[in-house]
């Protein structure tokens, strides 16, 4: 099974081969398992254990605990893959345009109207969420087409906050 990794900015292509037990990444290969124990997953890697705690997926993003420490990535698949060569759009994809809420919060500042053009990771939103400030950008270029909150809400993890419509 073929995948790509999406952290961050940086793309991993990852190769497993579940029946042998084996991985390759870049230029790492090795052996890996990985099992469901008393409700968590067990990661082992050569020598190194990873206990994964608290997955969430959404679409393509899957959002977890690893040792403690949060991780958010973007995982695709060969056919994801194919499509997006293919200029395609997956049902994920397809929703790039929707701001979600990522967790539970208050909206401070909506910085945008309905209306507006808007950059690619341009500030939208300040979500209030365990007593700090999130800035929420954009997930896309394009225009602001529906505002679907206000100042002051409460709102709980993937509401929906606004709706950009792709330039292009």
């Amino acid at each position: 099974m073929k995948f790509q990794a999406i952290i961050g900015e940086n793309e991993h292509d990852v190769e497993l081969d579940p029946e042998k037990g084996t991985f390759t990444s870049g230029d790492g290969s090795g052996k890996y398992t990985f099992e469901h124990v008393n409700g968590r997953f067990i990661l082992r890697v050569g020598t190194k254990t990873y206990k994964i705690d608290n997955v969430a997926k959404d679409g393509s993003n899957i959002e977890f605990s690893m040792n403690g420490v949060w991780h958010t990535i973007q995982v695709k698949d060969e056919q994801e893959l194919l499509l997006d060569r293919l200029g395609f759009k997956t049902g994920a994809a397809a929703g790039e345009g929707i701001l979600n809420a990522p967790m539970p919060g208050k909206i401070l500042e909506i910085m945008v109207n309905e209306g507006d053009e808007v950059e690619k990771d341009q500030p939208l939103v300040i979500l209030e969420a365990m007593k700090m400030e999130n800035e929420l950008k954009a997930p896309i270029a394009g225009t602001i087409t529906n505002i679907s909150t206000e100042v002051g809400a409460s709102l709980e993890k993937n509401s929906p906050i606004l709706e950009i419509e792709p330039i292009g």
